[in-house]
């Protein structure tokens, strides 16, 4: 079975055969490696909540760390709990709904772009169009930047950097990346990329005025209690890399996939298209809102199900421990899948199909919380897990307003499991305007 995989290169559909024949824990083995995959929602929160401190980081966060440095999305111990209480305060709700206006003139400038573009009914990618639309929302929110001008320059070295670390993680035979091969040659250049918008992003902050309230100036007002410069300013470098690549990637991730589903299930569609005209009119939404818009956020958790941008979790045991009756010996490698668990069909009925409806209070009731796990879960459960669904109920009510978006005649998915879960070959959609 391991070895299937390795040769297609389906990772989740391995996954998924692995837990279809064997159960919700399944050892399997890979040169010196030892690894666990567990599917239960009790044996998740066991891992990422109850007994959270046996377990760290697994191997595949090293090499994020060319990227992301030491930032909350690779750091441990006490430089993680100092980073995540530094960067709470920018994600209290306050705070946050004061940045729905900037997402909304973010993504109606996108929109105004969508109209003058002579390739309305023709076919383009949708993919990275979301991505460059994030990119820009959390340059503006986050750091006070307007990032359009970069947004595809960095989306490409992401791709080429999100492509090498696939690799490196999946592959058996990789060389050193001290040795100049393509693929290595290519990764460094991506990083230097994304190392030259970040400094560029830090050179331009400007301390007063509208940038004193947003994350990076609370970022380095915290980073100026240390007394090394050096060091200050990599700190600040590895913070505003993390959220790059965990504050848009994910969200673009989960809007293209959003237009997929809702174009192959009109019916869908036109529900969610109703409430919008009835809550909304044709006005711009507000955060106010957003608590009547319930069937968009029912939309928004059943395609988070489906393809959860972050697939899959893992850890390596710091001591042994006992998963589910069985004996996991210390250092080995702990290993989920939020895209298998959202598939468990002993806690999602007709788990393929797309139903909003099943995240209505009276269906969710008695699920356990660990089945359903788009965010992760425990202290380490996402920081900007609100900013990212108030994000996507703003975008997809304002485009809803404007266009149905449908995929290419014979578009067939095929999905590639990245930092997030991406279309391996985009998405190609055409516009149609609302009538």
């Amino acid at each position: 079975l391991y070895f299937r995989f390795l040769l297609s290169g389906n990772i989740l559909g391995f996954y998924m055969e692995a837990t279809r024949q064997y159960g919700d824990v399944v050892l399997f083995e890979t040169g010196p490696w030892s690894i666990y995959f567990v599917n239960h929602p009790d044996y998740i929160k066991h891992i990422l909540q109850d007994n959270y401190k046996n377990y760290r980081r697994s191997v595949f966060f090293d090499l994020l760390k060319p990227l992301a440095g030491q930032g909350m999305l690779t750091s441990e111990g006490k430089l993680w709990h100092r980073q995540r209480r530094q960067a709470q305060p920018a994600f209290h709700q306050e705070r946050l709904e004061a940045l729905g206006s900037t997402m909304t003139d973010t993504t109606a400038s996108m929109l105004n772009r969508w109209r003058s573009n002579p390739a309305n009914g023709r076919s383009f990618d949708i993919a990275p169009e979301m991505r460059r639309l994030t990119l820009e929302i959390v340059g503006k929110t986050l750091f006070g930047v307007d990032l359009g001008n970069k947004a595809s320059e960095a989306d490409q070295a992401l791709t080429d950097a999100f492509e090498h670390i696939h690799y490196r993680s999946t592959g058996i035979f990789t060389l050193p990346e001290s040795i100049p091969t393509p693929q290595n040659l290519k990764f460094r250049q991506a990083v230097r990329t994304l190392d030259d918008i970040v400094y560029e992003v830090m050179d331009r902050h400007q301390p007063e005025g509208r940038n004193e309230a947003n994350f990076l100036s609370i970022l380095m007002s915290v980073q100026d209690e240390v007394p090394d410069a050096g060091v200050r300013r990599q700190q600040t470098h590895d913070q505003i890399m993390t959220f790059i690549l965990a504050g848009h990637e994910t969200t673009a991730s989960a809007l293209a996939w959003t237009w997929y589903l809702l174009a192959r299930h009109p019916d869908v569609e036109r529900k969610l298209r109703t409430e919008v005209i009835q809550v909304l009119g044709k006005r711009i939404p507000t955060v106010s809102d957003l608590p009547r818009l319930e069937y968009t956020r029912r939309v928004i958790q059943e395609v988070l199900r489906l393809y959860p941008p972050v697939w899959g979790l893992s850890r390596t045991t710091i001591r042994e421990d006992t998963i589910g009756g069985y004996h996991i010996p210390a250092n080995s490698n702990v290993v989920s899948s939020t895209y298998v668990m959202h598939r468990h069909p002993d806690f999602w009925e007709t788990p393929e199909a797309f139903d909003p409806e099943r995240f209505t209070p009276e269906k969710s009731a008695g699920r356990p919380s660990y089945a359903y796990l788009p965010f992760g879960g425990g202290p380490r459960r996402c920081i900007g897990d609100r900013f990212a669904m108030m994000e996507l109920q703003l975008i997809i009510p304002l485009v809803i307003q404007h266009y149905h978006l449908r995929p290419v005649d014979g578009y067939r998915v095929e999905l590639h499991p990245l930092f997030s879960l991406r279309p391996r070959h985009g998405m190609p959609m055409t516009l149609h305007p609302v009538g």
